[in-house]
C-alpha cells in the first residue's frame, strides 16, 4: 500500500492548538520586530566603514516575488550617532513602484537599516557597505505586511510560542546554470529564446578555431574534474565572495545537466538569517558571473532535454540544544515529531508551492524523469521522493529533512516561511504521512503509481491550493489574508502572458494543418 497523508486521530490536541489557530496570535510592533539601532551596533559599522574606506552606503530590500532592491547614499548622509538621522528615523522610497507593494495613493514606505547584516559589498567596484533593511508603513509606524523579510521574522517568533521549538535550522542547495550568452525576444510576429554555453552538448560539432571537445554529454554532468568542467575556477571566485560576505560555504560542484549546471551548498542556520544569504548567494552568482563574462540564472528550466535546477531545503527543529528530529529508533533515525512534520509538508505542499516553486517555468522541472520530485511520499536516501530523510550521518544534531520540490526562483523569506508553518501545522494536528516508500518512484507499476499524490502539474494548480488551503499560513499573524489575496493575483497575472503566447514547437505541430 503507498503511503497517505491523513490527520491520525488523537484524544487530545496539543496544548498549543486549543484556540484552533495552533497558539496565541502574536501581535508585532516596531520595537519587537525591528531592533532600534544600537551604539554598539552603528559602532560596528562605523569601523567597517573606516577599515575599508567605504565611500558609499547601499540599502537593499526584498519585493515580494523575491528580487532584491536597492538605493545608495554617500557616506555623508549616514550618522555615527545611532540616535540621530537614519538610524533612527528611517529613509523613504517610492513603495508603488515596487513589485507586488503599494498603490501609489500611499506610496511612501520607509526603510530602517538591520546593522546586523552590514558587509562589504562583494560585487561593487567603488567601495560600498551593504546594509539589508527592513520595511514600514511611515504614517502607522508598524511593520509593512507585505515585507517577506518581516513575515519571516513573524515565523521565527510564531514558532517559539507555539512551545514546539525554540529555533529552525534551514540548508537550502541551490542550483543553477552558467551559460556563455542568451538571447530571448517575443513579438507579435516573433517568438525565441537562443542560449549558448562553450560546455553545451549541442557545440559538440561547432567550429570554435578549435573545438577542445570535453563537454559534458546531456545528464552527465554530475562530478567530472576538469576539462570536462569548464567552470571550476568560475564557481571557486563565487565561493570566495560568499565567505567573505560572511556566509559559510560547505562546498561547490558542477551538476547533473550539460552546459555548466553548478550546486554551492551553504552551512545551515536560522530561517531569517538563511533567507539573507540566499539573497546574497545570488547576488553573488550573478555578479562573478557577469564579471567573468557570463550570465547565472536560477530559472529553474531553461534547457529542454536535461536536468532543471531544484533547491532541496534540508529543515530541522531545536528545543535550546535537543535536536527534536532525532530518534535512534525511530524509522532512518528519525522522531515522530519528525514524521508529523513530513505529514504536514506532504499535506500542504500543493498550497507551499505557490511560494516555493512560484514560476510556470518552474512546473517544466516538476515532471517525471530528470531527477524531479514530483511524488508526494518520504523515504531514508532515496532521491525520487519529495520529502528525504540524508544519511550520511548518525550524530543526533544532524538529523533534518529535505523537501525536495523547491526551486531557486522562489522568495526564500516566504518559501522558508510556508515550510515551517505546514511543518508545525503537521505537528500541531498529528498528520501522519503514511509509510515510507523505499522504491524507485520512476519504476513503479502504473497501478502503483495511481496510488501516491503527486505535486501540482502546474502553477495554475498550486495557486488554487493556495486559495483553497491557507489557514495554517495564518496562525500567528505570520502570513495575513493581504498577502495571500495580492500573492494570488500577482502571479494569476503570469499564467496568461505565457498561455496567450504561441509556443515555438507547435509552429513544428501544427503550421501544416
Amino acid at each position: 500500500m503507498a503511503p497517505t497523508v491523513t490527520a491520525a486521530k488523537s484524544k487530545r490536541m496539543p496544548a498549543s492548538a486549543k484556540n484552533g489557530s495552533g497558539a496565541a496570535s502574536v501581535k508585532f510592533i516596531h520595537s519587537s520586530v525591528h531592533a532600534p539601532a544600537t551604539e554598539e551596533g552603528v559602532r560596528k559599522v562605523w569601523k567597517l566603514i573606516k577599515e575599508n574606506k567605504i565611500e558609499i552606503i547601499d540599502l537593499k530590500f526584498n519585493d515580494l516575488p523575491g528580487l532584491w532592491q536597492h538605493f545608495s547614499i554617500p557616506i555623508g548622509e549616514l550618522d555615527e550617532d545611532h540616535r540621530k538621522g537614519i538610524w533612527a528615523d528611517g529613509i523613504g522610497f517610492d513603495g508603488s513602484s515596487i513589485r507586488g507593494f503599494q498603490k501609489i495613493q500611499e506610496s511612501d514606505m520607509n526603510l530602517y537599516l538591520d546593522t546586523a547584516t552590514a558587509v562589504v559589498d562583494p560585487a561593487c567596484e567603488v567601495p560600498t557597505l551593504s546594509i539589508v533593511c527592513d520595511i514600514f508603513d511611515p504614517t502607522s509606524k508598524e511593520p509593512y505586511s507585505r515585507d517577506p523579510r518581516f513575515i519571516a521574522k513573524k515565523a521565527e517568533a510564531y514558532l517559539k510560542t507555539t512551545g514546539i521549538a525554540t529555533t529552525s535550522y534551514w540548508g537550502p542547495e541551490a542550483e543553477f546554470f552558467i551559460f556563455d550568452g542568451i538571447r530571448f525576444d517575443q513579438t507579435e510576429n516573433e517568438g525565441y529564446y537562443f542560449i549558448d554555453s562553450v560546455e553545451g552538448e549541442w557545440n559538440t560539432g561547432r567550429d570554435e578555431k578549435p573545438n577542445l571537445g570535453y563537454k559534458p554529454r546531456y545528464k552527465e554532468g554530475y562530478f567530472p574534474v576538469p576539462p570536462h568542467d569548464s567552470f571550476q575556477d568560475l564557481r571557486s571566485k563565487m565561493i570566495l565572495k560568499m565567505i567573505q560576505a560572511g556566509i559559510t560555504v560547505e562546498k561547490q560542484h558542477h551538476e547533473v545537466a550539460t552546459a555548466g549546471q553548478a550546486e554551492i551548498d551553504i552551512r545551515y542556520t536560522t530561517l531569517v538569517k538563511q533567507a539573507d544569504a540566499m539573497m546574497m548567494y545570488k547576488y553573488i552568482v550573478k555578479n562573478v558571473a557577469r564579471q567573468n563574462g557570463r550570465v547565472a540564472t536560477f530559472m529553474p528550466k531553461p534547457l529542454f532535454g536535461d536536468n532543471g535546477s531544484g533547491m532541496h531545503t534540508h529543515q530541522s527543529l531545536f528545543k535550546e540544544d535537543q535536536a527534536l528530529f532525532s530518534d535512534k529508533n525511530g524509522y532512518a533515525g528519525i522522531s515522530q515529531m519528525c514524521k508529523w512534520y513530513i505529514g504536514g509538508l506532504l499535506r500542504h505542499a500543493a498550497s507551499i508551492l505557490a511560494f516555493a516553486a512560484p514560476t510556470t517555468n518552474s512546473y517544466k522541472r516538476l515532471v517525471p524523469g530528470y531527477e524531479a520530485p514530483v511524488n508526494l511520499v518520504y523515504s531514508a536516501r532515496n532521491r525520487s521522493a519529495a520529502c528525504r530523510i540524508p544519511m550520511y550521518t548518525d550524530h543526533p544534531r544532524a538529523k533534518r529533512i529535505e523537501f525536495r520540490p523547491p526551486d531557486p526562483s522562489c522568495n526564500p523569506y516566504l518559501a522558508f516561511s510556508a515550510m515551517l508553518m505546514a511543518g508545525l501545522d503537521g505537528i500541531q494536528n498529528k498528520i501522519d504521512p503514511g509509510q515510507p516508500l523505499e522504491k524507485n518512484t520512476y519504476e513503479l507499476s502504473d497501478e502503483e503509481k495511481a496510488k501516491i499524490p503527486t505535486v501540482p502539474g502546474s502553477l495554475e494548480e498550486s495557486l488554487d491550493a493556495l486559495e483553497r488551503d491557507h489557514k495554517f499560513l495564518l496562525k500567528g499573524d505570520v502570513f495575513t489574508q493581504d498577502v495571500i489575496d495580492v500573492w494570488l493575483e500577482y502571479k494569476r497575472q503570469e499564467i496568461p502572458k505565457v498561455r496567450l503566447r504561441p509556443h515555438p514547437y507547435e509552429f513544428h505541430l501544427y503550421f501544416d494543418a
